[in-house]
């Protein structure tokens, strides 16, 4: 390895390292907050929080990863490039790329190494990490009560607003709900002024004595006119004894592992076979349903329950029904609308449940394809940060944290979109899995190329390019034409009586007096023959009017974009309106297509009408008046109604340019 590629890459891994560990601790730490309620008032062994702590850190890498590599690269190439090192690089003729490839490998065997990771390391970690989950949800305080909310404690809710003492043995204004073990519900309820827990820590019988109470319980008899007079007891109380059995909820032990099954504690091998097994049984549903509807219709059994008789004609009424009497007619109609009634409850009954295998097939289809997709986005983002970083040359934890934030939070959040979609089959799931990291493919692609061309971030001009092609071409600047009078024309004859002084201020002036180029060449020549030359004319000022021919070309700026805002007004403003109006009249495809092109080109829009502006305030600028302040009655005014804006202001900029002396 050569010493640049290990400078850079030695460079690279400080940060990389850095970022990371900085990053897994905030998310872990996020992830404390997330499950607090899960561990705190439970007793657990440090240990235990520990295994907590591990099971959940390998899901954290899917977002730190990615976000460590993006950050690192801009970080790392920014201040290469804010160093001038990238421009010591490029003089002894090393490119990008070339100082990149050190780097590229290593993102290569972490991106494999993060399959594998992927596959093996986090089903692991997610197997382990649910069961624990679900084990702690059955560790329930014996001792610690919260104040001010419900808590669930055996076959009690029990709150207290309270509590005092050295253990927290003391309560006060007590509420218990006591559950039944045959009967759903709140029907006993209990309310004491104080209370007191008496047994010992480690016992597995908790026993609350409630004092100065009452208690109430609704009676549920089996007769419903007698449940209407809603029956109750009701009785006060000085002292009142509760025993709790806690030795089922006490005893759990925290290391059993009874789940195995869910989509992201598979491998790709398993979660292969699974999904294939999940389809076929789906497909099997669905026939078996198919089969009990067509049994159901006893269309099989028709032509056996049917005895026709002959006719000496053929059947010739308006109706069925004219075949058989109101009585029959009646039976015939009420047996099919119970057939379709039925009918229809089963099909929406195992619509929700192919809705609910279908989803889950897709989630399984989901995790398979997000094992490879994580590899390849680490690839990518690699390709965005590092030119990123070089084309804004800016290193540190400024600037780069402010883009990477923006860039891994829309990457991270389109993906999140794509993947809810495909659980309900709105889009496809494979397409989903990958459609965040295909938006950023493209766009490493721009980034490279331009860092490699040493080209600016945007070339927003270009955006334009297009539109101007099908607007006429910009007038060639008259001072380019070298042709002359007819030296025996009168014009010329009229120019040879002329001074010197009348002379150089026609050469100086001649747009403000409506003449053309061949006016102010045939005068330049006549000042030649008299001795006074074009160089002459240039270093006392007096071959150009500066003031008019800048105010004159922001003027022509101005026009050509004031034209293209023009013509992307109106082309936004028919596809918008027109795309709305067929959405809301039954075309909604096209509608939406036109709208989503419409909104293209009013962005185009606000484009050239802010570059228009600008030619504007320079304008304005040469004639020594600040007009940049209006830019509120601009936006406000100008953009709804710009084909006015358009008319007034090019007439008026036309005035103003002739008053310039």
């Amino acid at each position: 390895m050569k010493l640049l590629d290990r400078y850079i890459l030695t460079t690279y891994l400080k940060t990389f390292f850095s970022v990371f560990v900085i990053l897994m601790l905030i998310f872990l730490l996020q992830s404390i907050w997330l499950y607090i309620r899960e561990l705190a008032g439970k007793d657990l062994e440090i240990d235990v929080v520990l295994k907590f702590l591990l099971y959940a850190s390998p899901r954290l890498v899917v977002l730190v990863l990615p976000l460590t590599i993006l950050l690192s690269s801009i970080m790392v190439f920014g201040r290469f490039a804010e160093n001038y090192e990238f421009a010591a690089m490029k003089s002894t003729g090393i490119s990008l790329q070339r100082a990149m490839r050190s780097l590229a490998i290593f993102i290569g065997i972490l991106s494999i190494t993060t399959y594998f990771f992927a596959n093996n390391v986090m089903p692991w970690a997610e197997f382990n990490f649910f069961n624990l989950r679900r084990n702690l949800a059955k560790v329930k305080p014996a001792m610690v009560i919260a104040e001010g909310q419900f808590n669930e404690i055996g076959n009690i809710n029990i709150k207290v607003e309270d509590k005092s003492g050295d253990r927290g043995q003391y309560l006060k204004d007590v509420v218990i709900h006591q559950k039944k073990p045959k009967r759903l519900g709140n029907y006993t309820v209990i309310k004491s002024k104080t209370g007191e827990l008496t047994n010992a820590e480690n016992e597995d019988v908790l026993q609350l004595v409630l004092y100065d109470g009452n208690y109430y319980d609704a009676l549920q008899p089996n007769e419903l006119p007698e449940r209407r007079k809603k029956p109750h007891v009701k009785s006060s109380f000085e002292k009142y004894t509760l025993n709790i059995d806690l030795s089922q909820m006490n005893n759990v032990d925290l290391d059993e592992r009874n789940y195995s099954t869910r989509y992201n504690m598979l491998t790709a091998k398993e979660l292969s076979y699974t999904i294939d097994t999940l389809k076929i049984d789906r497909k099997r549903d669905i026939d078996i349903l198919a089969t009990n509807l067509q049994n159901r219709s006893t269309i099989l059994t028709l032509n056996n329950n049917i005895k026709p008789k002959k006719a000496d004609e053929p059947f010739t009424g308006e109706s069925i029904y004219e075949l058989f009497d109101p009585k029959q007619n009646l039976q015939i109609v009420n047996v099919a609308i119970n057939t379709v009634n039925s009918t229809n409850a089963i099909i929406a009954s195992k619509e929700r449940t192919f809705f609910s295998k279908e989803k889950n097939v897709n989630k399984h289809v989901i995790a398979f394809y997000e094992k490879f997709a994580l590899g390849i986005s680490c690839i990518i983002l690699f390709f965005v940060g590092a030119p990123l970083g070089a084309l804004i040359r800016k290193g540190g934890f400024g600037l780069p944290i402010v883009i990477a934030i923006v860039l891994f939070l829309t990457y991270h959040f389109i993906g999140i979109f794509a993947k809810n979609s495909a659980e309900d089959s709105s889009l496809n799931p494979v397409l989903a899995t990958w459609v965040s990291t295909l938006i950023m493919l493209p766009l490493s692609v721009y980034l490279t190329n331009r860092a490699t061309k040493d080209r600016s971030l945007l070339n927003l001009d270009g955006i334009l390019v297009p539109v101007k092609r099908l607007l006429k071409p910009r007038e060639d600047d008259e001072l380019s034409d070298k042709s002359l009078l007819n030296p025996d024309s009168k014009d010329y004859q009229n120019l040879l009586t002329y001074s010197d002084e009348k002379l150089i201020d026609l050469i100086k002036n001649y747009r403000q007096y409506d003449m053309d180029a061949p006016y102010r060449n045939s005068s330049l020549a006549i000042l030649n023959s008299r001795g006074i030359t074009e160089e002459e004319l240039r270093f006392g000022g007096n071959l150009f009017n500066e003031k008019y021919e800048n105010a004159l070309r922001y003027k022509r700026d101005y026009d050509e974009n004031s034209r293209i805002a023009m013509l992307l007004y109106w082309f936004y403003i028919v596809l918008g309106v027109g795309g709305a109006v067929l959405n809301n009249n039954g075309y909604p495809t096209l509608g939406k297509i036109l709208v989503v092109i419409g909104v293209l080109g009013l962005v185009m829009f606000l484009f050239a009408f802010f570059k228009a502006f600008n030619h504007q305030t320079n304008f304005y600028k040469i004639l020594g008046k600040n007009r940049g302040s209006n830019i509120v009655i601009a936006v406000v005014l100008g953009i709804p109604l710009f084909f006015v804006y358009h008319l007034l202001l090019g007439t008026k900029l036309s005035d103003e340019l002739k008053e310039i002396t």
